[in-house]
């Protein structure tokens, strides 16, 4: 299960809604339900009773089970212990292992018995069980899942028709909507809870394809793999995860949902394939601040600038080099890392794909015809670019030519050429962006190999009003970032 701590006014956890029978799970699934009028009302209705009637026959408890060894060191009782009544109070077989139950929420998306639900809700179960509202408890058979997204795709046989829901639009779902989530809290069963949409677009850290519906509307340990719907009783989110307090799981307002427009993407490679299929570029990006994107002669700082370049990969093959800007990829605008990786995940496997570069401040369109990922591309995070600059030189950033000392203290290669750091002064906007022994490959995308070139360099940009842009050297990755100067300042 994975956690993070962030600070607001006080720590708190963000809580993937999952746990064990004595502390269930909490996190939804997407999937809509019925057909409705094009456009969802506009405001709440005097009661969600109807609502909940129609949408509960679809939701559905999920219940696990693993098979797990008791890690204590201490097997079974034996036979002829008096303790042996206990084995069955601590899950304990003959053998000593001991069996963990779970619990978590699911939806049916169509009769034939397809459920949807998290993927931390059903990962390493043995035995999963689908539990439908009226108590009935079909066996499931896991069809596919993904861990990128958090999602999985379950199957059952069932005894009877099933009242299944459908995807809505989750682009539609603007912030104040209203929005009822259905689940089993804490084992509970059937829950309903309305809220409105709180916030879009939400980036919590939890994976690169970080795309989240905040809600307001009640979540809990137990709501993992449940549905957010709309008015119009349409799935337009997965719950999936939670703030809470020091990590304790209760809803505090604050919770996360999966769209259904990623959703639907991806329970449909699951059920054709049982695996989902994303494109694989092959580069290692940063992002786009204000200061950058002067640099590079951009009023808006957006796209996602190119720090690597994986050998042989697609990005390689197509040119794509080191310091190019894309700022558009299959159409569709770069506005930050993430945009890059979620766009060429769901981009064409084997054909040409058109992106729009901005190399050395010229725009450039490049065809690059994408592989199948077999690993995730890392996005670096944004760097806070902030500081006052007060330095004895322009860029307040001792240099010197590159030693063989130099290179053996630092681990330089000897293929890397440039101006070595030997100082960063106090008070330089270089302070946090720029270390000891990073190397300055290039001032504004030219070349360097003396301090002199780089600070001439630097002088030209500078006397332009513009902060200047070096590309450096550090532990085998390359790294750009803007330093103001005092003209600049």
């Amino acid at each position: 299960m994975r956690q993070s701590h962030l600070q607001a006014s006080w720590s708190v956890a963000l809580t993937l809604c999952v746990g064990l029978v004595l502390g269930c799970f909490s996190v939804a699934s997407a999937q809509t339900a019925i057909e409705t009028p094009a456009q969802a009302p506009q405001n709440a209705p005097d009661s969600f009773s109807k609502l909940a009637a129609r949408l509960m026959p679809s939701v559905v408890n999920i219940s696990t089970r693993q098979t797990m060894s008791a890690g204590s060191g201490i097997g079974a009782f034996g036979e002829d212990s008096p303790l042996e009544e206990f084995n069955e109070f601590f899950n304990r077989d003959g053998d000593g292992l001991k069996r963990v139950s779970s619990l978590g929420s699911g939806f049916i998306i169509d009769v034939e018995g397809y459920v949807v639900t998290n993927n931390h809700v059903i990962e390493s179960a043995d035995e999963i069980d689908v539990v439908l509202s009226d108590g009935t408890i079909l066996a499931a058979e896991l069809v596919g899942r993904d861990a990128a997204t958090d999602l999985a795709l379950l199957k059952v046989v069932p005894e009877a028709p099933l009242i299944s829901v459908d995807f809505g639009d989750s682009d539609s779902a603007l912030v104040g909507d209203w929005v009822v989530a259905i689940g089993n809290p804490f084992g509970l069963g059937g829950t309903v809870t309305a809220g409105i949409v709180s916030a879009r677009d939400r980036n919590i850290n939890a994976g690169q394809y970080d795309d989240f519906i905040q809600t307001d509307a009640a979540i809990n340990k137990g709501n993992s793999g449940g549905p957010l719907f709309n008015l119009n009783g349409e799935v337009i989110g997965v719950n999936t995860a939670i703030y809470s307090p020091s990590g304790g799981g209760g809803s505090v307002g604050v919770g996360f949902s999966v769209p259904s427009n990623l959703t639907t993407q991806i329970v449909q490679q699951l059920k054709d394939k049982g695996f989902v299929e994303r494109g694989w570029l092959g580069v290692r990006v940063q992002g786009v601040t204000p200061e950058l994107a002067r640099s590079y002669g951009r009023k808006r700082a957006v796209g996602a600038i190119v720090t690597h370049v994986t050998e042989n990969s697609p990005a390689s093959r197509a040119g794509l080099e080191i310091g190019d800007l894309i700022y558009a990829f299959h159409g569709q605008e770069i506005k930050e890392t993430r945009d890059l990786s979620s766009i060429v995940a769901s981009a064409p496997i084997g054909e040409g794909v058109a992106m729009s570069v901005l190399r050395k401040k010229k725009e450039t369109e490049i065809v690059v015809t994408l592989d199948l990922m077999e690993s995730d591309v890392r996005s670096d995070e944004p760097v806070d670019y902030s500081g006052a600059p007060s330095f004895s030189n322009l860029l307040g950033v001792e240099l010197s030519v590159i030693s063989d000392e130099d290179r053996r203290r630092y681990r330089i290669p000897a293929s890397v050429e440039g101006v070595v750091v030997v100082r960063v002064e106090p008070g330089s906007d270089a302070i946090g962006k720029l270390s000891k022994g990073d190397v300055i490959v290039e001032v504004n995308f030219l070349t360097v190999r003396t301090p002199d070139e780089a600070i001439a360099e630097a002088e030209i940009v500078a006397a332009r009003g513009e902060p200047v842009l070096l590309q450096f050297y550090r532990d085998g990755d390359t790294t750009f970032r803007s330093i103001r100067t005092r003209q600049d300042s």
